[in-house]
């Protein structure tokens, strides 16, 4: 075989079923493997879109997501894909094309330092310049993408078009670098198990905190729950793990839960900055028990009374069976009253998206078009939310439901070819990418990409004519001086249907939910919905646009400043 049959065959036994890319020259022997092979490659418009469409196919399949970029700007224009990759811990396996060897230093086309540029952004980065050990290169950065020895997240390998095209003996391919491994579970050590579950059996005021680590530990999550007593709040990367009408759920009073717990048990959960990095502004009251199979996540800013170096769900599990039959000393009357006050809010919050008073622009409120979504869709869904303004206002209104988001490092645009992936990989489900028109513009050209592999997703476009978050910033804090924060209320409903969409243009709230029947009926489908500027997001009111000193949000941000005494 040669080398660019190998990868071929490589990515068909071990990754996605399809693959997603760009063409280009340097590539083009594993192109072509894959085509003779019969693997699908899906291909974009922008590598970076490429890699946010493997990202989230990945995330949705439970396989490996691959993405295919040519050398040079091919490769520099998958780095924000990458990087966003990166920071969200989604395995990713990246293939980049590279100048043939014996150009090397000569001044060839595309030539960049490639590895040097990926390095810092990956878990693992390569290149594949010795033929008969292209097997086993893939194999080792397939298993640091899975998070073998540390976190998981992409991996790069790069390969030289002369090493593609290069004949490898069948006797040194080895059968055994193509064969899945089998996922490693790190057990829980039994002693730390009962100190943990000593203490939280022990609070008063309990506290569970889930993160990205604890995806697929929703079962022992809730037994954990149900167990001790304590309340629970999700964060972005772990959405619908427990069910928001699970009785301890009470995301809707975030500030006040962490304010007034006593115990905060972190199931794969870093300190970031969505938790004030641990701060005793942010957690005054707060006793530390982390469970995580990542070190990174037991050690980060604050240290906890008892470290679980565990697989999450087998952490949480041995921490239940180490409790036993002991009456857990949990204060219900406090998380009555924070369930109550979390239901209350949520009531508040559904009447305000049947209702909320269009701006003195004469657009809609943000919150019609999320409760008309909510109604058009089913906990099935899959929705990519993209943007600043409608992601603030989706994160506290949308139901629950499959969710992607711009993630821990806040990359906008990532709407539209997460959606696409979906659309891909979960064909019987409905898929919404709910976006806002600045972020919209990142990747508008992917419609495109729906339209040619037949995506079935529903593009809606939050349209108010700004980078809002960053206007109100700006009227705030900046003298009323607007720069650089204003767009067009562009025609997007005509961008699409240039390409083949069928799309509409919304300003009536009520025309909006049969403008949703129509555009599932017949997707991929783009609603481009006039919504008013004057509404302030959650984000906007809490300064996180603002970017203060300390912290991410003021309050917070004046909370570490009491407590430095600054």
């Amino acid at each position: 075989m040669t080398v660019a049959e190998i990868v071929a065959r490589f990515v068909a036994a071990r990754a996605a079923d399809r693959v997603f890319g760009l063409q280009g020259g340097h590539i083009q022997p594993i192109w072509d493997a894959l085509a003779r092979l019969g693997v699908p490659v899906i291909d974009a418009r922008d590598e970076r879109a490429a890699v946010h469409m493997a990202h989230a196919y990945g995330e949705l399949t439970g396989r490996l997501g691959v993405a295919l970029v040519t050398a040079g700007p091919g490769v520099t224009n998958a780095v924000t894909g990458v990087a966003n990759a990166h920071a969200a811990r989604a395995p990713l396996l990246v293939i980049g094309g590279a100048p043939p060897r014996p150009q090397d230093g000569l001044g060839a086309l595309q030539a960049l330092p490639h590895v040097a540029l990926m390095r810092p952004i990956t878990r693992f980065a390569e290149t594949a310049r010795v033929p008969e050990q292209v097997p086993r290169l893939l194999d080792r950065a397939c298993a640091a993408a899975a998070g073998e020895g540390g976190a998981p997240g992409p991996a790069f390998v790069e390969v030289p078009t002369d090493v593609l095209r290069a004949a490898v003996p069948d006797a040194m391919v080895l059968a055994e670098h193509f064969a899945a491994r089998a996922p490693r579970r790190r057990a829980p050590d039994a002693g730390l198990a009962a100190d943990a579950a000593q203490l939280v059996w022990a609070a008063r005021r309990p506290l569970v905190i889930s993160g990205r680590g604890a995806r697929g530990a929703g079962r022992a999550l809730v037994r954990l729950l149900d167990a001790s007593g304590a309340v629970h709040l999700d964060t972005q990367d772990c959405r619908g793990v427990v069910a928001d009408d699970h009785p301890a759920s009470v995301g809707a009073v975030r500030a006040r839960a962490m304010a007034e717990a006593d115990l905060v048990l972190l199931a794969g959960r870093r300190l970031d900055y969505q938790l004030g990095y641990g701060s005793p502004a942010v957690l005054p009251n707060a006793t530390l028990v982390r469970v995580s199979d990542l070190v990174e996540e037991l050690a980060d800013n604050r240290r906890g009374a008892v470290e679980l170096h565990a697989d999450v769900a087998a952490g949480l599990d041995a921490i239940t069976d180490a409790a036993g039959n002991a009456v857990p000393a949990a204060d219900r009357t406090w998380t009555k009253a924070l369930r109550a006050e979390h239901e209350a809010r949520r009531a508040s919050l559904a009447e305000t998206m049947a209702s909320a008073p269009a701006g003195e622009d004469g657009f809609m409120h943000p919150y019609r078009l999320i409760g008309a979504v909510n109604a058009a869709l089913d906990a099935e869904a899959v929705v990519a939310v993209d943007g600043g303004d409608i992601l603030s206002f989706a994160r506290i209104a949308l139901r629950d439901c499959r969710y992607l988001d711009p993630g821990p490092l806040g990359c906008l645009g990532v709407g539209v070819p997460f959606a696409v992936a979906a659309a891909l990989a979960c064909p019987g489900r409905k898929v919404v990418a709910l976006t806002g028109d600045g972020a919209f513009g990142f990747n508008a050209l992917e419609l495109d990409t729906a339209a040619r592999h037949g995506a079935r997703a529903v593009f809606i476009v939050a349209n108010n004519g700004a980078w809002n978050i960053e206007a109100y910033d700006q009227k705030v804090n900046w003298g009323g001086r607007l720069s650089g924060s204003l767009l067009r209320r562009s025609d997007y409903a005509g961008l699409a249907r240039a390409l083949g969409l069928h799309a509409e243009r919304i300003e009536d709230p009520d025309a909006l939910p049969a403008a949703l029947a129509r555009a599932f009926a017949d997707a991929p489908a783009l609603l481009d919905v006039q919504v008013t500027r004057d509404a302030v997001s959650p984000d906007g009111r809490s300064g996180l646009a603002a970017v203060p000193d300390l912290q991410p949000l003021a309050t917070w941000d004046a909370a570490e400043r009491a407590r430095r005494g600054s």
